[in-house]
């Protein structure tokens, strides 16, 4: 594999007690971690060390959040938690970073240390509980906001999914409550340029929610897992294919028919699977009305299993995460593992313009047999499930979105935090001084060891 997954540090101090979550803010350097200690830490991106503690409003571990997007000025977090309750929390930019008296704000020089107990009681002051939002009757999995911050998701293990409309100052309403998985709900995410919401559950099953005439419901159920679904994922607005500079019939193909579908979506499972889902295009006919479309039933789309990553994983993958900005994949799991993937134009089949390959070689994937079956986890108070014995080993290939294209692994590292499982992966903009250039990404794990690490990929 031509690629490095090197530690470049831990956010200090670490949580005691088991991490779950970690998600970038979406323009400041710092970051969210939730933990079963009941609290949210607030770490920055460019020293490394915990800022502030949100705590006090949940009764139980928190184990989601999520920042909403579009706001500046003044940044909204929501948190999930096993008490069913879903929180709102405030606060003003300004106050949550430390002031350099330079042209910007030095984010390294915090002027205390985060983890001593009276600086962590004047930050949490400092975050607003805004409203807490209640009507789960179990935990709360996972929360995420839409591309415009206009809604809410959350679900549960009550096997329901509510979606919350913000109308007003710290004002929200109940606009659906989705019941049509038929077991826990382990997470929910939002397309980048639509309201459209994906949803995975222990029931094997992937849905698609849309509103229709005022009413939300479900426009597609994706079955191919043959265990739980524990993360989902959607592709960035633009796609971006690595390897060979190409130019030819099936590339064009390939690329008119990703503009008609859209973003893909890609999801993990306990069946230690990671899939990319596509939408079919929907056929139109000259001079249809819309509205007979919606009336029709038409609302209801088709999406295909596009393709299979190369499986390297042992155990249950808890997480995947698809970057808007280079169109690779990162995964995560109960084996510890970090897996780095990236779709690729199929050599055999490209047309080559300029002989540029982008530093991956041709065959560089690393090909071999996994038969392990997925452990089973038990953090949440529910059993993972394992699948069948007749489809439990499943050997690992290269693997195709269809003729034009392949995802090869191009990093790995495994016992990323020990002998601990991994919770979750996700990238983050590098903030730190010693970034090469201002875009490169890192990528951040969050483990039941209670730590936060960061990660450089060097490819």
């Amino acid at each position: 594999m031509p690629g490095t997954l090197t530690l470049l540090s831990p956010f200090t101090p670490p949580s005691l007690s088991r991490a779950w979550l970690s998600t970038p803010h979406p323009h400041l350097p710092i970051i969210a971690s939730c933990s079963s200690d009941k609290s949210v830490r607030i770490y920055s991106l460019t020293s490394f060390t915990l800022l502030s503690t949100i705590s006090g409003g949940h009764k139980r571990s928190v184990r989601s959040c999520a920042w909403k997007p579009g706001v500046k000025g003044e940044s909204t977090l929501a948190t999930g938690s096993f008490d069913a309750s879903v929180g709102v929390w405030k606060r003003w930019d300004g106050d949550m970073l430390p002031k350099s008296g330079i042209g910007e704000m030095d984010y390294t020089d915090t002027g205390k240390q985060g983890g001593e107990d009276g600086d962590n009681d004047e930050e949490d002051e400092e975050w607003r509980y805004a409203l807490v939002l209640d009507g789960h009757e179990s935990e709360v999995k996972s929360v995420a906001w839409s591309a415009a911050g206009n809604f809410l998701a959350t679900c549960s293990r009550d096997k329901s999914i509510w979606i919350w409309e913000e109308v007003g100052e710290d004002d929200f309403e109940t606009v659906a409550v989705l019941q049509e998985h038929t077991a826990d709900v382990k997470c929910v995410v939002w397309h980048p340029e639509e309201e459209l919401l994906a949803s995975g559950s222990y029931d094997d099953e992937i849905r698609l929610w849309k509103e229709e005439i005022d009413d939300w419901g479900c426009v597609s159920a994706l079955k191919g897992h043959e265990s739980t679904v524990w993360s989902l994922s959607w592709e960035g607005s633009v796609p971006r294919i690595w390897g060979m500079d190409v130019e030819g019939e099936i590339e064009a193909e390939w690329l008119e028919r990703r503009q008609a579908s859209g973003p893909r979506l890609i999801s993990c499972s306990d069946d230690m699977t990671t899939r990319v889902w596509r939408r079919q295009p929907r056929e139109r006919t000259g001079g249809q009305n819309p509205l007979s479309i919606i009336m029709s039933g038409g609302s209801e789309e088709e999406w295909v299993e596009e393709a299979k990553l190369p499986q390297r994983h042992e155990r249950a993958i808890y997480a995947v995460a698809w970057s808007g900005k280079t169109g690779r994949v990162v995964t995560t799991g109960g084996d510890g593992r970090i897996m780095v993937y990236e779709e690729r134009w199929r050599v055999e089949t490209a047309t080559v313009t300029n002989g540029h390959s982008n530093g991956i070689e041709p065959g560089a994937m690393d090909v071999e047999k996994d038969s392990t079956l997925a452990a089973e986890k038990n953090a949440e108070g529910t059993a993972s499930k394992t699948p069948g014995d007749e489809d439990s080993s499943i050997p690992t290939e290269t693997a195709t979105s269809n003729e034009a294209t392949e995802w090869v692994v191009i990093a790995e590292i495994e016992g990323s935090h020990g002998a601990f499982e991994v919770n979750h992966v996700c990238w983050a903009r590098r903030a730190d001084r010693n970034k090469r250039t201002e875009d490169v990404e890192v990528i951040l794990s969050t483990g039941d060891d209670g730590v936060v690490k960061v990660w450089t990929l060097d490819v």
